[in-house]
């Protein structure tokens, strides 16, 4: 005799499948893993040293790839994660705008479930 299972009982299996799937996190240098869940990432193509960017507005976080390693600013404001995104040349807004300020060892780093 062959066994069915009850559409309701599949249905939640492949919705907790597929979010699985899709959880990503990365290793952030001096941090170690994160997960990517609260963040809004953007893959940059037009940059040859900045390879994404992911931000949590909420926390005022950003997570940068330059070269393939990430990054952590803390305390970093919306309008400069925006007009990084939009600057001509976005290595050079960060090295300008970014590098050596919101830094993580003076400004508090955001908590995440998976840090307590």
């Amino acid at each position: 005799m062959r066994c069915q299972r009850p559409i309701n009982t599949i249905i939640p299996l492949l919705l907790l499948f597929a979010s699985l799937a899709q959880a990503e996190s990365v290793g952030v240098k001096y941090r170690g893993p994160l997960d990517l869940a609260p963040f809004a990432c953007t893959d940059v193509t037009r940059s040859s040293f900045i390879r994404r960017v992911c931000f949590d507005k909420a926390k005022s976080y950003m997570l940068i790839s330059l070269n393939g390693t990430y990054y952590h600013y803390c305390g970093i404001p919306t309008l400069t994660v925006e007009a990084l995104m939009d600057a001509e040349s976005m290595g050079r807004f960060f090295n300008e705008q970014v590098k050596g300020r919101f830094d993580c060892r003076l400004n508090p780093v955001p908590k995440y479930e998976v840090d307590q």
